[in-house]
């Protein structure tokens, strides 16, 4: 592709594809039956609402107004696409088709910017709609409409020419060059930053705790209504919660991180992770393909399995361009990215659900809030204002802690200590530099019996530790207070200098506080 894209010179440019389809009173396809609203040989306008491009057609959902002012909303589909907004004139025919023809200018996309509220050098992000190749008497190459994202223009659609093929649903960021002319920038990983921000927010709506998961498989062991291949499945999730007193040691700790599900795509990839079932993600996917099979047969009018979503947007690697493409929801954030930590969303078993179609749910709600946490660490992993990497990790953890499953959530951050001297810059016995040392935070949030939520920050460098402790509940507050002294009596013992430690009443400050303040002194010293 080149680094240049034209956009069209005038709204007739975008008609001809238009004209080639309507003008002409071409005949479309209806996708859905109209009796009861078109009679044949009956006419109404209609406006084109949206367009979505399949292999060897294009379909349309049209908006039809009849004379008695009745409204509704027809599926059609043709050969060659009809710009959104565009007003037509539509008759039903005898077949199940509808002859449509133009019943004014129809309205194009933006053919030319203006500069006053886009000046050169904007750069503006979109999302390929539809890309249609140009005939040889209109100079060759493809037409695309694209969906503005941001600037003033957001929502908008964009027809530019380009001589190569854009493909469906992709992601453009471009530079503003002139009225007519854009210019593309590759962005690298701001582009995925990008695919990552649109997602987040849908894959946050879908998901649930995975104690509701699991909380449904300890009540159904050795319930003989599950397929024997989902029992098994379901059986070697639930062993993979680790029971409270079995991390009681580094080795374990790291163990169980490791096998948290957010890891599943990079050991795909790398090939560290031989046995994916071991992995939390894994496993829950797993048990989805397991379940798939078993389900009775659905009706061509069903909705789409939830299931069958998470499938798709689980799949390693690329997961997230993956989702992106297939599902085609890029688009302007309705809301907020999920803060830290998750809300405790349970799902439980409906009314009409049967144990496989109760369990295969959850188990789409539970893939959907492990890919929660992922997009959430990599939209976080961003560097600092000084210009200091800074990583990411977030996870959640089901626990067994008696008869109970107690999700513990996890994030960690590791960031570079700054170098303000070359003189400060350590180096080992044989004068080679070392790396530079890092500041790590920690944040745990969990529930438990009895004590109610816990939040608890702690901050690391230089074996130098500080911790917050946050509890809802007063009671717990005086717990934790008079336990602080044996906790920093421990953690002296395992060769940290402490700082300060203490608990506060009710839920950790939100935004930029919820961190602890950074301290590069040791204030043991």
């Amino acid at each position: 592709m080149t680094n240049e894209i034209s956009a069209v010179a005038a709204a007739a440019n975008l008609a001809a594809a238009t004209r080639s389809a309507a003008a002409s009173a071409e005949l479309l396809k209806l996708l859905q039956s109209v009796d009861g609203l078109l009679e044949p040989g009956q006419s109404a306008k209609a406006e084109v609402l949206s367009i979505k491009q399949l292999p060897g057609q294009f379909q349309m959902l049209l908006q039809v107004t009849l004379d008695s002012g009745r409204q509704a909303t027809v599926q059609v589909g043709g050969t060659q696409p009809l710009a959104i907004g565009t007003p037509l004139l539509v008759t039903r025919m005898l077949s199940e088709q509808l002859s449509v023809s133009l019943a004014g200018a129809p309205r194009t996309g933006l053919t030319t910017l203006d500069t006053q509220r886009l000046p050169v050098g904007t750069l503006v992000q979109g999302k390929v709609v539809t890309s249609v190749p140009l005939s040889s008497d209109n100079g060759g190459g493809y037409r695309a409409m694209v969906t503005l994202l941001n600037t003033a223009l957001a929502g908008q659609t964009l027809t530019i020419d380009s001589p190569q093929p854009l493909r469906l649903g992709s992601l453009l960021s471009a530079q503003v060059q002139g009225s007519q002319a854009l210019g593309l920038v590759q962005l690298g990983g701001q582009l995925d930053q990008l695919a990552i921000a649109q997602q987040i927010t849908t894959q946050a709506s879908r998901q649930a705790s995975l104690q509701s998961l699991l909380s449904l498989i300890q009540a159904n062991q050795g319930a003989t209504s599950l397929p024997p291949a989902v029992r098994e499945a379901a059986s070697t999730l639930l062993a993979l919660a680790p029971g409270i007193t079995e991390l009681d040691s580094p080795e374990a700790v790291a163990r169980v991180l490791n096998h948290s599900g957010v890891f599943l795509e990079s050991g795909l990839l790398t090939g560290s992770l031989e046995t994916p079932e071991l992995d939390l993600k894994g496993a829950l996917l797993r048990l989805v393909a397991t379940i798939l099979p078993n389900l009775p047969s659905q009706g061509a009018g069903n909705t789409p399995n939830p299931a069958t979503v998470a499938t798709m947007l689980a799949t390693a690697p690329g997961f997230v361009r993956n989702a992106l493409g297939v599902l085609g929801q890029i688009g302007p954030r309705s809301q907020e990215a999920p803060g830290f930590p998750l809300s405790d969303r349970a799902l439980t078993k409906g009314a009409q659900e049967d144990d496989l179609q109760s369990l295969l749910r959850l188990a789409s709600a539970a893939l959907s809030r492990v890919q929660t946490h992922q997009l959430a660490a990599l939209e976080q992993n961003s560097g600092h204002a000084q210009g200091t990497p800074v990583h990411n990790w977030q996870m959640e953890i089901p626990l067994r802690v008696l008869n109970d499953i107690v999700p513990l959530q996890v994030r960690m951050q590791a960031q570079d200590a700054p170098e303000e001297r070359e003189a400060e810059v350590e180096r080992d016995a044989d004068g080679n530099r070392l790396p530079p040392r890092k500041l790590w935070r920690l944040d745990l949030a969990f529930d438990l019996p009895r004590l109610g939520p816990l939040h608890v920050q702690a901050q690391l460098f230089n074996s130098n530790l500080s911790s917050q402790v946050w509890a809802e509940q007063p009671a717990t507050v005086a717990v934790v207070r008079r336990e602080l002294p044996w906790f920093r009596e421990r953690l002296l013992a395992a060769g940290l200098n402490v700082g300060e430690l203490d608990c506060h009443s009710g839920r950790p400050p939100q935004g930029n506080r919820t961190r602890l303040q950074q301290r590069w002194v040791d204030e043991t010293a």
